[in-house]
């Protein structure tokens, strides 16, 4: 798989967990979906629209991409499955180091990151709906270019 140039923030996070042997990256997926903030209700609310569900995520992950007054993007998600850890810590990072980017930066970013994050740590079905939530990002932000 090609690898993208990444946002800093994302690039040096990503390098982070290649650093670590697959016990460590689990403590830290771990500790990022810990940090996983909701969407605020005045983004969305229950029942969540379907035009922002990520496609093939087990854990029912939806994404939202707002345009701030900058012209950047502020990333939100929400994960409706209580144990989808993996989406939950995908969301943080992505929120943690996408958010307040600008959408040209944002949709450049490749499904690669999941491997090189995850590794061996999820199945296929799992990396797949994984991939798609980073393609909803990508979508988003394309959009809001």
């Amino acid at each position: 798989m090609e690898r993208t140039q990444l946002p800093e923030k994302l690039e040096q996070l990503v390098e982070t967990f290649e650093m670590f042997d697959p016990a460590d990256r689990t403590d830290m997926l771990l500790s990022y979906a810990d940090q996983f903030k909701e969407v605020p209700p005045a983004i969305a609310t229950r029942p969540f629209p379907k035009s922002h569900q990520v496609p093939q995520c087990e854990s029912d992950a939806y994404v939202w991409a707002m345009k701030r007054p900058d012209g950047n993007i502020q990333l939100y998600f929400a994960v409706e499955n209580p144990s989808g850890v993996s989406a939950k810590a995908l969301a943080s990072i992505l929120d943690k180091t996408l958010s307040g980017l600008p959408p040209s930066q944002i949709a450049g970013v490749g499904c690669d990151i999941v491997e090189r994050i995850f590794r061996q740590n999820i199945s296929m079905g799992k990396g797949m709906g994984l991939m798609a939530m980073v393609q909803a990002v990508q979508a988003l932000a394309r959009a809001a270019m």
